[in-house]
């Protein structure tokens, strides 16, 4: 943005101020911006107490760095500062609770107050993108106000504020603001409060907007050249997975894409941010109730690791996976896979080769920012020193493990890749190392906890006593099992231990009891109610994975639908009955990832059945604008 002030420009990342409750505002010239110290995208990444805050120095990154350090909440990302208008609740970071907002139009019977959120509209001097800013002292006549990305000349001493804006109140009692600068408008004002007096009745986007379309490129035989560069190992064993250069299983759907909106992205990254904010919230609930604990089917044994692990590392989860259904129907999420979910590399580079080597042109990318996201993510975590990633045999867990691989090294991490544990060891200090001797102290793993847990339960042969009495911290003479790496006391493991907890079904109906009837949640129940009876129901094992047993009832108590797998002995949650949509033959679930505990992109997962599985084939996903 530009400014009229005769002053000089200031230098990007100069301090031009300090803002109410010492918050410091530094000049977003970028024009100036040293290359050297900010080489890329990742440099201008802004971080307090490890909470993403925003992109250095922007409207958006200032006011949500003014909240958390005077109000100890942040609002969600958007995609543009007029976004935040829209939404309805803030995130407080100590405990991920939730707290609600309200909008209020300019010339609102409400004033704006200290501490409020001033919203600008896209055009004119904030063409695009809109504008924020933080309000700082409220006269009848005149309101001040503390912003980033509009001047960027350094205040006069004394000055604790950026602007004034001229005020008016109405006959009526609104309160109406002029902006600065003629060709802008003000949209409004924003307030953390539950009072609905005379707040905007925020209108819903059109149901249409949220209804996915199936979309066909042109043959010109691209099937038939490769497109993935096998010099690169995780594209090499995606190849050798696939059979071939390809993303779906069938060639019939070789040159088969499908599009959703804007506007249904936008409420993707809403649900995204939202619902991770719920699961910790709900994880932290469990977590303080041994009574709801007891029925995530975890040995005791490990509830202190697990209550430790988050007490220890509740932010430290690097990235997990939502699974929606979506349609003008609205935006259901299924589950939450905060350990060892799959898909990133078919999301963050598999779908974007096929749209170019296809010629599919039309939207963008669904995940552009994906790689980048797990990047700063890594380069954020407490790693030091080598960081094992564990996998075991399977083909897909081959090329997940090699993409993450070259995610960390593009984060400066020293990584070595571990197929099985057949070359592990004890050392002389009795710790587990590699076949090189070298120690096992970080880990990232594509097992998932569950695997481990078996490992404990078949050596304790469920007996009770045995298992209060399990100990991980002890050398043993035979050689070092995966649960030896995993549970072992010094050994830190992404995701953290906690994971567990939200990746459990049992978490589903926790949240359907802290959260009756919420807008993205289905109801559930860890004992089958006639109200779901009622109205169809899906039953789902606790810990299970890749859509193995799950069965789908109608409202008649009907089979529906039934898939096999490895977890028939577990226990049961049920969850309501709401089919995955169907486009044109395709049941289709919108998969979106979480990194670092926000929105970093989606894919698509299709099959013919209702019922996504770990064979159900990935789709290209594009974003085109709403109608």
């Amino acid at each position: 943005m530009t400014s009229e002030s005769t002053k000089p420009v200031a230098a990007f990342g100069t301090l031009l101020g300090m803002a109410p409750g010492d918050v410091p505002i530094y000049s977003s010239d970028y024009d100036s911006a040293n290359e050297a110290e900010l080489p890329n995208r990742h440099a201008y990444r802004s971080y307090v107490d490890g909470v993403f805050m925003g992109y250095k120095w922007q409207c958006v990154e200032f006011a949500r760095r003014w909240l958390y350090l005077n109000k100890g909440y942040i609002f969600d990302d958007v995609a543009m500062a007029y976004d935040i208008f829209r939404l309805t609740t803030v995130r407080k970071i100590a405990d991920e609770s939730r707290l609600p907002l309200k909008s209020f139009r300019n010339g609102s019977i409400r004033h704006p107050e200290v501490g409020a959120l001033l919203i600008w509209n896209e055009g004119g001097e904030f063409e695009v993108t809109g504008h924020v800013a933080i309000v700082s002292k409220v006269l009848p006549n005149r309101l001040y106000l503390v912003e980033q990305n509009v001047s960027h000349q350094v205040w006069p001493e004394g000055q604790d504020y950026s602007r004034v804006l001229d005020a008016r109140i109405s006959d009526d009692g609104g309160y109406w603001l002029r902006c600065s600068y003629g060709d802008a408008s003000i949209l409004g004002w924003v307030i953390q409060t539950d009072e609905e007096q005379h707040a905007e009745n925020i209108e819903p986007d059109a149901p249409a907007q949220f209804d996915l379309q199936l979309r066909k490129v042109t043959n010109k035989g691209q099937a038939a050249r490769a497109w993935l560069n096998v010099a690169n190992p995780a594209e090499e064993a995606f190849v050798a997975m696939m059979g071939g250069h390809k993303l779906a299983s069938l060639p019939d759907d070789d040159y088969k894409y499908m599009v959703m909106t804007e506007t249904a992205e936008r409420e993707l990254k809403r649900a995204t941010n939202e619902l991770h904010a719920l699961f910790m919230h709900a994880t932290d609930y469990v977590l303080q109730n041994p009574d709801l604990l007891s029925s995530f089917n975890i040995p005791q044994a490990l509830w202190p690791k697990i209550q430790q692990s988050w007490d220890n590392r509740r932010n430290e989860m690097i990235t997990g996976r939502f699974d929606f259904s979506m349609s003008a129907h609205g935006i259901k999420v299924y589950e939450y896979n905060c350990d060892s979910a799959s898909c990133y590399m078919e999301a963050g580079i598999v779908q974007e080769k096929w749209a170019k080597h296809y010629g599919c042109h039309e939207g963008e990318n669904s995940a552009p920012e994906l790689v980048e996201e797990l990047i700063e993510a890594w380069k954020n975590s407490a790693v030091k020193g080598v960081i094992h990633i564990m996998q075991d045999t399977d083909l897909e867990e081959k090329y997940h493990a090699l993409f993450m691989k070259r995610v960390m090294e593009k984060a400066g991490l020293d990584c070595k890749v571990i197929m099985g544990v057949s070359g592990l060891r004890w050392d002389a200090d009795g710790d587990v190392v590699d076949a090189d001797g070298v120690k096992i102290r970080w880990v990232w793993k594509t097992w998932a906890w569950e695997t481990a847990l078996d490992q404990i339960r078949a050596e304790c042969d469920d007996d009770a006593q045995r298992l209060r009495e399990y100990k991980t911290d002890i050398t043993r003479d035979a050689a070092p099992r995966l649960v030896d790496v995993l549970l072992r006391q010094g050994v830190m493991i992404y995701e953290p231990l906690w994971t567990l907890i939200p990746s459990n079904k049992a978490i589903l109906p926790v949240l359907w009891m802290l959260f009756p009837d919420h807008p993205y949640l289905l109801e559930s129940s860890l004992e089958l109610s006639d109200s779901l009876k009622i109205h169809g129901y899906v039953s789902k094992p606790i810990a299970g994975r890749c859509g193995f047993n799950i069965s789908l009832y109608d409202g008649k108590d009907a089979l529906m639908e039934e898939t096999e797998g490895r977890f028939s002995h577990q226990d049961q949650i049920y969850q309501a009955l709401w089919k995955l949509p169907d486009i044109e033959g395709y049941r289709s679930q919108v998969c979106t990832f979480s990194v670092a505990g926000h929105y970093a992109g989606s894919c698509l997962r299709v099959d013919p059945t209702l019922v996504i599985t770990k064979d159900s084939d990935l789709m290209t996903l594009r974003v085109i604008e709403a109608d």
